[in-house]
């Protein structure tokens, strides 16, 4: 066999290689792990707002297109950060931090994903949803990632609206309207993600301090963020009663709420008292497992209800 030969062969069989390595960093940029949590509360909002199993079309449209417009903000998140990412230990594997992908095709992916998502909320769901969404992405790629982040130690706290959207995205995909329990469950995410992301900076801090990012540990020391985390899991766990108060969730859900914030509480008391990295980073993974059961109890709650 030639040299030419076996360089054709060698090049044909990397082909695919590489096409299934280009496909691979476009989907990291949409970071699906935090998608993913994105999409299972929207879905629970969508449950919980219908009076039975929500239409299975609908469901479908409206998961597909919320996934797709924050697979986008996602997408431009990374790119507005690719400077940063490639100084931190985090985030320094991201595709637009290591150069595998431009920032042109990064800006044609959220545009390709983004617009597809907005259409498809607008053409098959309702046209409150697409513009909720919209405002969704606003908010998370323009007026946390451009404004608030690089700006306050509070970023979190004011752009956690942002990030507390998706249950309320899912309610109004099913009635067209948001009342009530929807802005209950927005209540919910939007006390939680301040002691959620706080835990992570706590352990990552020297990679903010690094790039100059005003994170509150950097910025107000690791005690003082501990003691503020503690204050919004307090907040949290009465926040988490709305539902019960509202009537929208029974005994059950409330039972599985004081359980699941005792634990969160004794976690945030844990790093008031005797702080360290391994204790900050097993906070911050109780409180994506702590979202995760607490939304599941509610749509557990929602069918024992129905029976």
């Amino acid at each position: 066999m030639s040299a030419a030969t076996r360089n054709s062969t060698v090049n044909a069989a990397a082909a695919p290689r590489r096409f299934g390595a280009r496909l691979a960093d476009f989907f990291a940029l949409c970071k699906p792990r935090v998608n993913s949590l994105i999409v299972f509360t929207a879905m629970i909002g969508m449950f919980l707002a219908s009076p039975d199993f929500p239409p299975l079309g609908l469901f479908l449209a409206a998961s597909a297109g919320i996934a797709l417009v924050a697979g986008a903000a996602a997408a431009i998140n990374c790119l507005v950060e690719r400077t940063a990412d490639a100084l931190m230990d985090r985030t320094s594997w991201r595709p637009t931090a290591r150069g595998a992908v431009s920032a042109a095709e990064t800006l044609a992916l959220a545009a390709l994903v983004g617009g597809g998502g907005l259409w498809l909320l607008h053409a098959l769901v309702n046209p409150l949803t697409m513009w909720l969404t919209l405002a969704t992405f606003l908010g998370y790629a323009v007026i946390y990632t451009l404004l608030l982040k690089p700006a306050t130690p509070m970023n979190i706290v004011i752009g956690g609206a942002a990030g507390a959207m998706p249950p309320l995205l899912g309610w109004a995909a099913m009635t067209d309207t948001v009342a009530a329990g929807a802005l209950a469950l927005f209540l919910i995410i939007f006390v939680w993600t301040p002691p959620h992301f706080w835990a992570l900076a706590c352990y990552r801090r020297d990679d903010y301090a690094k790039v100059g990012l005003p994170m509150l540990p950097v910025t107000h020391g690791i005690a003082f963020t501990c003691r503020q985390s503690l204050i919004y899991v307090v907040l949290l766990c009465a926040a988490s009663a709305a539902p019960y108060a509202i009537g929208m969730s029974g005994p059950g859900y409330l039972a599985a709420a004081a359980i699941l914030g005792a634990i969160f509480l004794g976690h945030s008391i844990a790093l008031c008292r005797r702080y360290s990295d391994a204790l900050a980073r097993r906070t911050f993974r109780w409180s994506i497992v702590y979202l995760t059961l607490l939304f599941a109890a509610l749509l557990v709650d929602h069918f024992a209800q129905l029976r």
